[in-house]
């Protein structure tokens, strides 16, 4: 039985449970739902361009950043994944930072500060000196950075996601939460997109001397605007009416956060997998080139991007229990096959491609349903903090690891197939968490 109890259902609230009677008027809220829709998908545009540029350009940056002289390529990416894991494990402590904030002060102010630390340190990623200049101190002001990223970052989530689906109009929930994954999607395509072209117009030579630098430094003005756009914002209707309501009982928050992080690592697990590391495990594992990689990760988050908002909107219809069970299993099953395709030098790469966007668009399954499911699952005086922790955590344990999981384990066991090993299992408990959600959750009223 799911902990995420509503109570009655609230049939004055429209097909999707989206309180709307006691906020503003059909007509005044539809623009503010727009707006609230474009601020909220802006910072996690730049929160995920910004982690795609990252683990795209791992091998660039391991080579810049973690290769002391005698120090080996495999140990190099090793920190370079374990730096990415780091940043991982401080979003649940922004997530807890950030949410109580925005339970307490408001979503709108909160939102800002986020965006401005994202901005300022993905900006100076792109300043930073090199090991080959300042020695050992550039992994570590490299760490700290990430650490700062992995603070906003999980203060982005919660919020954007209470924003979005606060603001949504009746029976639309769904589709207005698959706007944060949707621009997940758009952000690791646009990161994918730059290291694309940055590869083809610069040599290996440029690329590792400085072409890496100007994605990151690409931030500060996609920043800015998301700062434009969120000065601009209104709080949304939900707190302003809730935001004197005395705390939720820990206990039921805590249990709630534990059961959401299980629905999500299926999710974490796949979607890290199959649209970031893969650039580096087709390089290092598969012996393919850096365009190849590059080429096969954007086919997957093309498929990715193509599902989430059609996954939302038939969750809005069928229930978001049928999507992302569905999601989960298809992903658990088709894990091994996927990779032994890619792992066969004679299958055709048209063959391929197909494969991979077949992948990015199942794990497109979970990602579309999934943040209205979790802000289904709290009250408005802790969504920001509950739903923020559970997908910090679950991307904390089974996203930020993925890369160094797999990059170990392969290293070790010498075994191609541990990414299908790692999705399979994730994926198959994650369908066993998310067969205890209502079947109905999407008509019900987002709790209070």
């Amino acid at each position: 039985m799911t902990t995420s109890v509503h109570g009655p259902a609230d049939e004055s609230a429209g097909p999707s449970g989206s309180t709307g009677s006691t906020g503003p008027s059909g007509a005044a809220k539809a623009p503010r739902s727009r707006g609230a829709l474009v601020a909220g998908s802006v910072g996690n545009f730049i929160e995920w361009y910004e982690f795609g540029v990252y683990g795209y350009f791992a091998t660039v940056i391991a080579a810049a950043f973690f290769t002391p002289a005698g120090g080996s390529e495999a140990e190099a990416l090793i920190r370079t994944y374990a730096s990415f894991a780091l940043a991982f494990f401080f979003r649940p402590v922004g997530a807890a930072l950030f949410g109580r904030v925005g339970d307490r002060v408001g979503r709108r102010p909160t939102l800002i500060l986020v965006v401005l630390l994202m901005t300022a340190a993905t900006t100076l990623i792109g300043l930073l000196p090199t090991y080959a200049t300042i020695g050992a101190a550039a992994p570590w002001l490299l760490t700290l950075l990430r650490i700062v990223q992995g603070l906003s970052a999980g203060g982005e989530f919660g919020g954007a996601v209470s924003l979005m689906t606060e603001f949504a109009p009746p029976g639309r929930r769904g589709l207005y939460g698959a706007w944060q994954s949707f621009t997940v999607a758009l952000g690791l395509l646009g990161g994918a997109g730059a290291a694309a072209l940055l590869a083809t117009v610069l040599t290996e030579a440029q690329l590792g001397a400085w072409g890496w630098r100007l994605p990151f430094l690409l931030t500060l003005p996609m920043g800015l605007a998301a700062l434009w756009l969120r000065l601009r914002l209104e709080e949304t209707p939900s707190f302003r009416q809730r935001r004197a309501a005395p705390a939720a009982p820990a206990r039921e928050t805590v249990r709630a956060v534990v059961l959401g992080a299980g629905r999500l690592m299926g999710w974490s697990a796949a979607g890290y997998t199959f649209l970031v590391v893969m650039p580096s495990y087709l390089q290092s594992v598969l012996g393919a080139s850096f365009r190849q990689a590059l080429a096969a990760t954007v086919l997957a988050n093309a498929g990715f991007a193509a599902a989430i908002l059609p996954a939302g909107a038939l969750s809005d219809r069928m229930g978001r229990r049928a999507v992302m069970v569905s999601g989960a299993v298809v992903a658990a099953l088709a894990a091994f096959p996927l990779l032994n395709l890619l792992q066969d030098p004679a299958a055709p790469a048209a063959v391929k491609g197909l494969a991979v966007c077949g992948a990015g668009a199942v794990v497109g399954l979970l990602a579309g349903p999934g943040p209205a499911m979790l802000a289904e699952m709290f009250p408005t005086r802790a969504r920001y903090t509950g739903l923020g922790l559970a997908y910090a955590l679950a991307n904390a344990v089974f996203s930020g690891c993925a890369g160094l999981i797999i990059t170990e384990a392969v290293e070790r066991t010498g075994s191609a197939d541990i990414p299908a090993y790692y999705v399979a299992g994730t994926c198959a408990v994650s369908a066993l968490a998310l067969a205890t959600l209502r079947g109905d959750d999407h008509r019900r009223a987002l709790r209070d």
